[in-house]
């Protein structure tokens, strides 16, 4: 299946354009909403976060402390490795177990770390990557999480650079116009996206 990979930095608009996608009826597997139920209570990777990082990264309840993990594991080079360690190979299980099912005519795979960890370029078709100036990052992301300048920074800095991820794209979108430009550049994708997929359909 003729598969797209987008990426982008925290704050981009990866999440407002995946769902431009899916209006277009285009499915959508995001790898953060993965992690996300992989590291829930019932999760297949809480336990093996908890053997590995012990009770300071889970909360009274049983349910993962996320916060307190954010800071470990941006705090130390190793405890991140340590974490995508255990993450990833679940992550791509699920991408993969995901996709072999779909009949649509293409997919759309939202991949915050695909230039960061290079695990997915045997799947992908193209890389579209959702692009802005940092410092419209930093806002967007203080906007809806709280945090402080310096925590966004250092997330920001365990990232690729934009020059990395613009070097990695097959196409770019920049996330600074109004969302009806946005809307309209996601339909011209979505057109350019069925008719290189149709031109590959055996």
């Amino acid at each position: 299946m003729f598969t797209v990979g987008l990426t982008g930095g925290i704050g981009s608009g990866k999440s407002t354009v995946a769902d431009h996608f899916a209006a277009h009826g285009v499915p959508v597997i995001d790898t953060d909403v993965i992690a996300r139920e992989l590291t829930a209570p019932e999760g297949n990777a809480l336990a093996a976060i908890r053997a590995a990082f012990g009770h300071s990264v889970m909360r009274a309840d049983g349910a993962l402390d996320r916060a307190a993990l954010r800071r470990r594991v941006f705090a130390d080079v190793s405890v991140r490795r340590q974490l995508e360690a255990i993450l990833h190979p679940r992550i791509r299980h699920s991408v993969e177990r995901v996709r072999a099912v779909l009949t649509a005519p293409y997919v759309l795979i939202v991949i915050p770390l695909l230039v960061e960890t290079g695990d997915y370029q045997d799947l992908l078709d193209r890389v579209l990557v959702v692009d802005c100036p940092e410092d419209l990052q930093i806002a967007r992301v203080k906007a809806r999480s709280g945090l402080t300048d310096d925590e966004v920074k250092t997330i920001m800095g365990a990232q690729a650079s934009r020059a990395e991820r613009l070097a990695a794209a097959d196409d770019v979108i920049v996330n600074t116009a109004s969302p009806e430009s946005l809307g309209a550049e996601v339909a011209a994708l979505h057109q350019r996206y069925l008719a290189l997929a149709d031109a590959l359909a055996p």
